[in-house]
């Protein structure tokens, strides 16, 4: 019996390859007959073809199309790349991006369900009214107050302080470094830091956990100030420098989350008269747990610094070991792992909604990126839910 073949588009199979961003050579190690593919001059099996659809991370009914579909980022896109556009969005952002929506769907009709209604900070702040002033109501709303800041030991407690707050808000703070629990799809740092997708039920951020502690830190508060404008946006973007061009919604988030991490008046109460730079920065940075970068920044702002001194240090801050990747992929406990990655509140109203037979046990493995039963039964007693119901 002859093999069936495939009439699969050479276009297409060329478009799944570069929109996986996978090495040529790598795929053609993998599958032999890729050049002919690509030219026309043979076709994949339907099993060569699923094969490949999974290598490529791409879905499988695209590669029967006509032709190749034009991709975009679902919500607002202030990504930049030396002041240009960002380049055609990974398929690991992308479906970091959907998951995300699935799970904030979810969310937002299981607390309508069970009698929730919006959260009223949520698109209660505008680009017109002052950093400050935002920054206060931001931290009176979490509770994150200086002196919690300050009392945490180190930037990621105060990380998990910050989210904590967030999450008892209201809003879905999601931190991770790989698309659901996939540790061979490492998420990219230099494609972006975060996003918040605002919802006036189930507003939701995603952290990037591939930057240190002290960066992630300031991009939640970033795209927390986002969540006050009620604008759902993706960055890739952290401190930046006077004389860097960014959209004014971007440019605004960043005043303002500066501001709640490190206000202007907090700063002069600390600073010591001829302190040399490197030790103010560090000593302040460690005081308000934030990158050396925020701190080099708020120095400028508050006039401690002049511009040249400033330039001097961010030139060399921005080329040292403050600014690169933390390359763990997650590490710990596994199941306090997953939770981070997929927020507390939501993994515990889902494995609830689930035993209660309100969602399916799929449907539960899907959102939260599991596979075995036993792992959602490990989950649930991690949020302190008997599971026994599940098996």
């Amino acid at each position: 019996m002859p093999t069936v073949r495939v009439p699969v588009k050479a276009d297409l199979i060329r478009w799944a390859r570069e929109r996986s961003g996978i090495e040529y050579s790598t795929l053609a190690a993998k599958f032999q007959q890729l050049p002919k593919w690509e030219t026309g001059q043979a076709q994949p099996t339907i099993k060569q073809l699923e094969k490949f659809a999974r290598a490529v991370h791409v879905p499988f009914g695209f590669l029967f199309l006509s032709e190749p579909p034009e991709e975009s980022i679902p919500i607002a896109d202030f990504r930049s790349l030396a002041h240009r556009s960002a380049a055609r969005p990974s398929p690991n952002l992308l479906d970091m991006l959907y998951t995300c929506q699935l799970r904030q769907d979810w969310y937002h009709d299981h607390l309508l369900s069970i009698g929730e209604g919006a959260c009223p900070f949520v698109g209660s702040a505008a680009t017109a009214m002052p950093h400050a002033a935002v920054a206060t109501a931001m931290r009176e709303t979490l509770g994150f107050s200086l002196a919690g800041q300050r009392g945490c030991r180190t930037e990621a407690d105060a990380m998990r302080l910050l989210i904590r707050q967030a999450e008892a808000a209201g809003i879905l703070v999601m931190v991770s470094s790989i698309v659901l629990s996939n540790t061979r799809r490492p998420l990219n740092l230099a494609e972006f830091r975060g996003f918040a997708l605002a919802d006036p039920v189930a507003p939701l951020i995603f952290i990037n956990a591939r930057d240190s502690k002290a960066a992630q830190m300031f991009t939640l508060a970033h795209e927390l100030a986002h969540i006050w404008l009620g604008s759902s946006a993706l960055s890739n973007v952290g401190t930046a420098a006077p004389g860097m061009t960014f959209p004014p919604k971007e440019a605004w988030c960043n005043a303002t989350a500066a501001e709640m991490l490190v206000p202007l008046n907090a700063l002069r109460d600390e600073l010591e008269p001829n302190e040399p730079l490197p030790d103010a920065l560090t000593r302040l940075a460690r005081l308000f747990k934030v990158s050396t970068l925020v701190i080099l920044r708020r120095l400028l702002d508050a006039q401690w610094i002049e511009r040249n001194q400033f330039d001097t240090e961010w030139g060399r801050l921005t080329t040292d070991t403050e600014v690169t990747a933390n390359r763990r992929t997650g590490g710990g406990d596994f199941y306090r792992t997953t939770l981070l990655r997929v927020s507390r509140p939501f993994a515990c109203a889902l494995i609830v909604s689930t035993l209660e037979g309100y969602t399916s046990l799929l449907d539960a493995c899907r959102m939260l990126g599991i596979k075995k039963t036993e792992t959602f039964d490990g989950l649930a007693r991690e949020c302190g839910i008997m599971a026994c119901q599940s098996t």
